[in-house]
């Protein structure tokens, strides 16, 4: 059957084989077009009408023209109903819907996807619509890039380097600063063994990153070019053997804290797993050794996306697996921290599909899920996703999972405004996490236990867990958490009335680069307030910085706190767009927040 494609990235345009089909007239008929593309679950015709035409004599007249005007170009797509909703045929496909629902098509091309959305129209007249097009624009180009990047690690595991070296060059066409793009394409072109080419873009990287950001080009990128392996007793035989000998030498050795070298002895249970020809042992090295590299390393470039990939290869099609739904879950992980939810959100599922069975595997996916649906702010999601993760933790006796998924579930509490229920789950964590000595996560519970106090009034309690908080995190060298405990200082600092000392937090907060996108928007958050509190001309940087980096990564809430912070700083249309944009987002907390900072 031959395909009709509605294409809204780039200049908008509708393809049909053959001749040359009838155009939708007029930027608001495309404008309708690609607000319902993107509502999954229909939007009121009212509210859509009261969006797009503002200043129209007659709103909904108005709109039932454009809907009639899309009825009449678009044979076999069907837009009706109230609340409305846009309807494919099965002959009909639509890029964007495409891009956001790439798991459902694993073949397409991410080359084909260029341009922006609705390229080369504006919409000055509709500010608060504007508003909702910069944030889509944000949130697919960002998919897009992590299309191409995945794209490139599937070719390079598959025995394709030269695939992966146009795929990770038209990433970086799009971000030459991706630095885990420019370690794909030095790895596809050390396998095509171009290894001049590959130096030679090393360094021009490094010029560039030296030039453009004052920076030293990230170690990832210079690794992948001298990138060994470690060396092999000539006495150890490669067979499944000596491969899970290495394995439980690995976990035993990280168990016990030696990370270094547990992670020396997995990365030699890899290596001679490739010797014994066994595709699912393989596989299995391969996920341990980058579980071990996630949890135990913070390990979240090119390197560990590239061993999932090829564990995935290595264990074959898709079917029920451990060893494929451990690699589909990290792979959602890693998309999570990165902020990219659609990409995280397609290998969760692929990874619940592979897990049926495995009840403890379960338990994972189920927080991570939970953890993504707290993140885009689909919160009653994240706690029912979060429970269940809970539940089968506790009868497969996995004190930590139980202790991650109700330590999330705190969180979630706390962003809502629940303070008895999140002090509730903290407090279980922390027990948990004292009787399995898991000190490495204790700064995430400790800052979020203090956040609780802190919302509460309770300012001594607060301060005792927000310093342990930062002293562990700093301790460990861990990014993300010393993000997190920098915000609360400013927090706490801020509800003693001293600006200075939070502004030095948030200026401390600011040094490290967590991995996980959630802390540097919740850091941002923290320093658009303490700066806007400052009267300082700062604040609009941060507000900004927020805006853009929650519209690309899917955070719905700090989008609407983003533009909130505009608001209050003068932006008229922030101001339009913020209770647009809230609209939805089940949080009583939000809300209020809202309510007390705009009223009027």
């Amino acid at each position: 059957m031959a395909e009709n494609w509605i294409r809204l990235l780039g200049p908008p345009r509708i393809e049909s084989p053959g001749a040359t089909p009838a155009q939708p007239k007029g930027r608001k008929a495309w404008a309708v077009l690609a607000y319902l593309a993107l509502q999954d679950e229909g939007t009121g015709r009212s509210r859509t009408a009261s969006l797009l035409f503002p200043d129209a004599a007659d709103p909904l007249g108005a709109l039932r023209w454009n809907l009639s005007e899309l009825r009449r170009t678009l044979d076999g797509v069907t837009v009706s109903g109230d609340p409305l909703r846009l309807e494919l045929q099965p002959n009909w496909h639509c890029d964007a819907l495409d891009v956001m629902d790439s798991a459902a098509h694993p073949g397409r091309d991410p080359r084909r996807f260029t341009g922006q959305l609705l390229e080369g129209l504006a919409f000055a007249d509709c500010p608060v619509f504007d508003s909702w097009l910069s944030d889509q624009r944000y949130r697919l180009d960002n998919i897009v890039q992590s299309l191409l990047y995945e794209g490139a690690l599937d070719a390079l595991a598959a025995g394709s380097p030269g695939m992966a070296v146009e795929l990770a060059t038209a990433a970086l066409d799009r971000d030459p600063f991706h630095a885990d793009c420019n370690a794909v394409l030095v790895k596809a072109l050390v396998a095509l063994g171009e290894h001049r080419r590959a130096r030679r873009h090393v360094a021009r990287s490094g010029d560039l990153y030296r030039q453009e950001l004052g920076l030293p080009l990230p170690t990832e990128v210079r690794r992948a070019l001298s990138d060994a392996a470690p060396e092999q007793d000539p006495l150890v035989q490669a067979t499944p053997a000596t491969v899970r000998s290495y394995l439980d030498a690995g976990g035993a050795s990280l168990w016990a804290g030696a990370v270094d070298r547990g992670l020396e002895q997995l990365r030699l249970a890899v290596m001679l797993a490739q010797g014994t020809g066994n595709g699912h042992l393989l596989a299995e090295s391969l996920v341990t050794l980058s579980g071990a590299l996630i949890h135990q390393a913070g390990g979240r470039g090119a390197e560990v996306a590239d061993f999932l990939h090829r564990a995935l290869q290595a264990e074959g099609a898709d079917g029920v697996s451990r060893t494929a739904a451990a690699a589909y879950r990290e792979l959602g992980y890693l998309s999570t921290q990165r902020g990219v939810p659609d990409r995280a959100a397609g290998w969760l599922d692929r990874a619940m599909l592979a897990a049926e069975g495995f009840p403890d595997e379960q338990a994972r996916i189920l927080a991570i899920q939970g953890m993504l649906a707290s993140d885009t702010a689909r919160y009653p999601d994240a706690v029912t996703a979060l429970m269940e993760s809970g539940k089968l933790a506790e009868a497969m006796g996995n004190r930590r999972q139980q202790a991650f998924s109700e330590a999330l579930l705190g969180r979630v509490c706390l962003l809502r405004g629940e303070l008895e229920e999140a002090a509730a789950s903290l407090d279980r964590a922390q027990a948990w996490i004292a009787q399995e000595h898991w000190t490495s996560f204790e700064p995430f519970v400790a800052g979020v236990r203090g956040e609780t106090y802190l919302a509460a009034g309770q300012l001594q309690e607060a301060a005792a867990l927000i310093d342990r908080s930062w002293v562990m995190a700093e301790l460990a060298g861990d990014h993300c958490y010393m993000a997190l405990a920098a915000g609360a200082e400013a927090r706490l600092f801020m509800a003693h009335g001293d600006l200075a000392a939070a502004a030095h937090w948030i200026d401390r907060g600011l040094e490290p680069k967590p991995w996980y996108l959630w802390y540097s928007a919740r850091l941002l958050d923290a320093a658009a307030e303490v700066f806007i509190a400052a009267h300082s001309p700062r604040a609009s940087v941060f507000a900004d910085r927020l805006a853009e980096l929650a519209s690309r990564s899917g955070m719905r809430e700090f989008v609407v706190r983003g533009l909130s912070h505009k608001a209050v700083l003068g932006d008229e249309a922030a101001t339009n767009s913020v209770p647009w944009l809230a609209h939805g987002i089940d949080n009583p907390a939000l809300a209020a927040f809202l309510a007390a900072r705009h009223a009027g």
